[in-house]
């Protein structure tokens, strides 16, 4: 069984869209980062960067203790290693696996998230900061775009490189992008926004957050965007 710290968030599909695909059994315990359940103490206990998604696995594959992983990334590894699905074995293709995985976390993910921070929550619109992230949000779709045009999905075949990218594909619109100025990267998001697992994933999110909303208030914005250190001191 897997626990599954989550909220209906780009981060927070990529971990559903695997267990979904996985056929894993798991346990959602919803962390509603508006209210600020993630500087909860015994969230912190396990996920000390007060960010969900994080898991509990309580039947690792050694038989052991639970493991407890935060960062997407790490999880989506970890899942793939604890399944041998959606990572291949084989040395060249699953460096090729891990290094689109770790292009989406240190570049599409937090470009795209500025680009979504700038445009939609931040109180004063800086046309800098806006149109910063709003062209390396377009490059990197661009970068994406050239690597589908001769290959079905990132790394060949389906993989956790795909489920960590789509769910930060799939706000383009708020994202300042149009899919028909990137046609391979168009047809591998409807061939992925197709997959029942991918349906089945989505679906989670209006029965955890059935408001579906945004950061409408101003203690909202203070919780997500007002963090120090002292959120997270012992």
């Amino acid at each position: 069984m897997i626990d599954l710290y989550y909220w209906p968030t780009p981060n927070g599909h990529k971990i559903m869209m695997f267990l979904e695909e996985a056929g894993l059994d798991y346990k959602i315990h919803p962390v509603n980062i508006g209210k600020g359940d993630q500087f909860k103490p015994e969230f912190l206990a396990f996920s000390p960067n007060n960010r969900m998604p994080a898991i509990i696995d309580r039947k690792p594959a050694d038989g052991g203790k639970p493991v407890e992983i935060f960062e997407s990334g790490a999880i989506l590894i970890y899942l793939a290693e604890k399944t041998g699905k959606f990572m291949p074995p084989d040395l060249r293709k699953r460096f090729d696996v891990l290094q689109w995985l770790m292009w989406q976390m240190g570049g599409l993910g937090p470009m795209a998230g500025q680009n979504h921070h700038f445009k939609m929550y931040a109180p004063e619109k800086l046309p800098y900061a806006i149109d910063r992230y709003v062209n390396e949000t377009n490059r990197l779709y661009g970068v994406l775009n050239k690597r589908l045009a001769d290959r079905d999905y990132v790394a060949g075949e389906y993989s956790i490189a795909d489920m960590a990218s789509y769910p930060w594909i799939v706000p383009y619109e708020r994202q300042g992008q149009k899919m028909e100025d990137f046609p391979h990267l168009k047809r591998w998001f409807e061939a992925i926004k197709a997959k029942p697992a991918t349906v089945r994933a989505y679906a989670r999110g209006p029965e955890i957050n059935p408001t579906q909303g945004g950061i409408n208030t101003e203690e909202q914005r203070k919780i997500l965007f007002g963090q120090t250190a002292s959120v997270v001191k012992a």
